[in-house]
This record gives structure tokens, sequence and C-alpha cells, in this order.
């Protein structure tokens, strides 16, 4: 570890490699990740030791489970910006912007991740009857 060595928390570290806080604690307290201890006993992760940790880590394919819907059938396509991803529990609230007007849409939780959604991202929302669905453009 070089004395210049940036250290990160543990949120950090594990939003830089694209894993859940709790996956990053496991891997400190099983010894996976090397850190330091602050004098209040935080853990602090060097940002070198997370290199060997993005190179170990194969990339992971792409879900194609949704790939096979691009083309819809649905004609009642509004397209927009996201102007707002809320994430509580189960659900998701999308927002999106659509010229003067917001259009709201509530969607599981997975799939706003699955589709990787976030704000200013060009997407579109989809009708049916009471429905509106969101899709990714």
């Amino acid at each position: 570890m070089a004395k210049s060595d940036v250290l990160l928390t543990p949120r950090e570290a594990a939003a830089a490699l694209g894993v859940s806080y709790a996956t990053i604690k496991q891997w400190i307290l099983a010894g996976k990740v090397k850190t330091r201890k602050t004098p209040g006993g935080h853990h602090r992760v060097p940002q070198s030791a997370l290199r060997t940790l993005l190179q170990a880590e194969p990339e992971k394919p792409r879900i194609e489970s949704r790939e096979r819907f691009r083309n819809v059938s649905g004609r009642n396509q509004l397209v927009g910006t996201v102007v707002e991803v809320k994430f509580s529990g189960l659900l998701a609230q999308v927002v999106l912007s659509i010229g003067e007007q917001r259009i709201t849409s509530i969607i599981t939780s997975d799939a706003a991740r699955e589709m990787q959604l976030r704000k200013g991202q060009t997407a579109a929302a989809l009708m049916k009857s009471t429905e509106v669905m969101i899709v990714r453009v």
C-alpha cells in the first residue's frame, strides 16, 4: 500500500466494485480485502486493493432477458428523459419528463436495476390501457 494511496470507506469501495455493502463487509471480515483501521476502529480500503479485485472479477454477461423485447407491438410510446428514480423496497418510482409533462411509473426495483435506469437517460413510457411501462432507449 503506497503512502499516497487513497483510502475509501467500505461503501465507496463497494460502489467502485459494483457490489453491495454487505458483500464488501464479508470480504473484509474474511480477509479477501485488505484494509487499514482508523483510530476509531473503522475500516478504510486502499484504492490499490481494489485493482486486484477489479482484475480478478470476470465480467458478468449482460442480462439478455429483455433483449428480445426491443421491438414492442404497443404503439403508445412517449420518449422522454428520466428525471427521477426512487427505490423503496420491492418497488421503484420512475419519473420521465416528456415535453412540459411528467409521467410517473411504479415498476419493480429489480426491473429498474436490470435496466440500469439513471437520471438523465433517455427512456420511453409504454402505455397500454391503465398500465404505464418504462422502455430504456
